[in-house]
């Protein structure tokens, strides 16, 4: 009997719903992309999570650099927009859907993760639709088509740095080669976001570059996840800072030593508005 499946809900509206037009974004993102050198590892990355037309190419190619060297057995997922009160999720069976095949969950490790925190279970068909971690997906099953996942939600709270040392402990206790990702966009300015402290227009668009966005960046390149946590809650620059944090403290488990940006950009370079929101791709 094959695992239940927990359907996709994006695909086709933030992200192509077919596995032919999937493939063929991959390769048009894919296209002029630098390679990492060949005797770096990668443990971990931190990747944006809005439609493919906005920031597909950042998550693209920083889960191309991931998928760099030996092959992980399984890839552990941190996202979710959650409130520092709430609990994290986790789904621990079953698969989830893309349009390029299914990616199973590492049911051992889940299990073993479930009992050391208050997770609120997910099901394949009782779970909160979340694009955080859906998009990321068809990424991972075109570069990494044999690897598990262990994806979950995470509350941006200090549990958070406790849950990514757990997972890499886990899986070294279950024998699993693991890498991690964590998913979050930057500032939301805006009238849609609430934020417009800085006004409108090319100020505002400078400031959240080269200042807001740029303490956000500089926290996660310092793999502090504290650091994230408190930027986050005093600046508004991730909406998922408990994913970060979670993926940092994973990444420096495994010991990481050096983080690097591969590209930065906001949706006012797709489309020119007055509320926008910041990218990034990190390799650890």
């Amino acid at each position: 009997m094959g695992r239940a499946i927990r359907r996709a809900v994006y695909a086709g509206s933030w992200y192509p719903g077919s596995g032919r037009e999937c493939e063929a974004q991959i390769g048009a993102f894919m296209s002029g992309a630098e390679p990492l050198p060949a005797e770096v590892e990668r443990r971990g990355g931190i990747v944006p999570h809005a439609g493919w037309f906005y920031s597909g190419q950042i998550a693209c190619r920083a889960i191309a650099q991931l998928a760099g060297g030996p092959q992980p057995d399984v890839l552990a997922v941190f996202g979710m927009h959650l409130h520092s009160s709430d609990p994290p999720h986790l789904m621990t069976a079953g698969a989830w859907e893309t349009p390029l095949g299914h990616l199973p969950v590492d049911e051992e490790l889940a299990a073993e993760i479930a009992g050391l925190f208050p997770f609120r279970i997910e099901t394949t068909q009782r779970f909160t639709p979340d694009n955080t971690i859906e998009l990321q997906l068809p990424f991972i099953r075109h570069f990494m088509p044999k690897v598990a996942i262990l994806a979950m939600g995470v509350p941006p709270a200090p549990a958070a740095a406790e849950i990514g040392r757990a997972v890499v402990e886990a899986a070294a206790h279950l024998g699993r080669r693991i890498k991690v990702l964590g998913s979050t966009d930057l500032t939301h300015y805006g009238s849609n976001y609430g934020m417009q402290a800085h006004g409108s227009g090319p100020q505002a668009l400078d400031w959240v570059r080269k200042e807001n966005d740029r303490r956000m960046i500089d926290a996660i390149l310092a793999l502090d996840p504290q650091r994230v946590l408190d930027e986050a809650r005093a600046h508004g620059n991730a909406c998922c800072s408990g994913a970060v944090a979670a993926a940092l403290s994973a990444a420096r488990a495994m010991g990481a030593a050096k983080a690097e940006t591969l590209s930065y950009a906001t949706s006012y370079d797709r489309t020119p508005a007055e509320s926008f929101v910041g990218y990034v791709g990190v390799v650890f």
